[in-house]
């Protein structure tokens, strides 16, 4: 089976519902990367999810909402909590929250967790699919798990071509980041995984400071896993120049040969770039060098990607 590319259309839309109501899967396209979507109640379907992208049991689903009323039915909104998500949705966001008893989102999706990580998603067609389909979405990114995500749908069948059912093509990614993850310890936010919404603006509507989940604490949320995102080949990061024979993935004005994620400096630039450029370089080299990225606004989840694009489970390092 290769699944089919189909543009965002009406018909296409409805044909994507159907064919996640008979627990198929199908990738669409959001404004942060490409995800996998699947019916979040029906745990056959999720575990369908995780047989195609090879992904841990232990590491939980975004499920993903259309309005209001479909986060409400799922998860309990502290104040706070809502004040969050009235400041961010739709958009890149994604809120760790205490599961609703009687929400549909299966126990598979939540990884057996009592929390649910949700979010409403602001691209047109995500929001779409899901109002036609009436219930949550489960869509983690639309590849092969630890691989480089998706931002465009040829990326998506480069992973997933003859795992899949259908991909919704929506051009390329708006954000090109996975969405900023936050979770609450009372009234303190906790940043679960930086992402597309830069962490100081959330502090900054929140008008309170966020604590940094801690890589020791145990995994509530997608993304926590040391060794994700990762290129086939070696990367060598804070990098001023290639050595022979590497790749390199340049940033700002300085640009020594390779590919540049923003010759301008322009972080949401690179940010929308980043997925896509390690792609490219990973089909030609077996090691890569990446120029320092700075840890300001979007740059902390782009330094976060590539620390783990970087991470090798056989030598605990980088």
């Amino acid at each position: 089976m290769t699944a089919a590319i189909a543009p965002i259309l009406p018909e296409t839309i409805a044909l994507a519902a159907d064919i996640l109501n008979d627990g198929g899967l199908i990738a669409m396209p959001t404004e942060t990367v490409y995800g996998l979507a699947a019916d979040a109640a029906n745990a056959e379907a999720v575990a369908r999810i995780y047989e195609a992208k090879g992904r841990p049991r232990f590491n939980p689903l975004i499920a993903h909402v259309s309005s209001w009323a479909m986060a409400e039915a799922e998860a309990d909104f502290s104040p706070l909590a809502r004040q969050c998500a009235e400041a961010f949705w739709p958009g890149a966001l994604t809120l760790v929250l205490p599961a609703k008893a009687g929400g549909r989102v299966s126990d598979l999706a939540r990884a057996g967790l009592d929390t649910i990580a949700i979010r409403w998603p602001a691209h047109h067609a995500a929001a779409a699919l899901i109002t036609v389909f009436g219930r949550p979405l489960v869509a983690p990114s639309a590849n092969l798990s630890g691989h480089v995500s998706p931002t465009r749908a040829d990326h998506v069948m480069a992973d997933l071509g003859d795992r899949i059912d259908l991909v919704l093509d929506g051009g390329p990614c708006e954000v090109g980041m996975e969405s900023t993850i936050l979770g609450f310890d009372g009234d303190t936010p906790v940043l679960l995984r930086p992402g597309g919404i830069p962490t100081g603006l959330i502090a900054e509507k929140l008008g309170r400071e966020i604590r940094v989940h801690s890589p020791e604490d145990a995994i509530n949320a997608p993304g926590q896993i040391k060794s994700h995102y990762s290129p086939k080949a070696r990367l060598r990061l804070n990098s001023d120049a290639p050595e022979d024979g590497e790749g390199y993935l340049a940033f700002g004005p300085h640009n020594p040969g390779g590919l540049n994620l923003s010759p301008g400096g322009d972080l949401v630039e690179a940010a929308t770039k980043l997925f896509a450029m390690l792609r490219a370089l990973d089909q030609r080299f077996e090691r890569i060098a990446v120029a320092p990225i700075p840890e300001h606004g979007l740059g902390e989840a782009i330094n976060d990607r590539l620390k783990r694009a970087a991470y090798r489970a056989d030598d605990g390092a980088a």
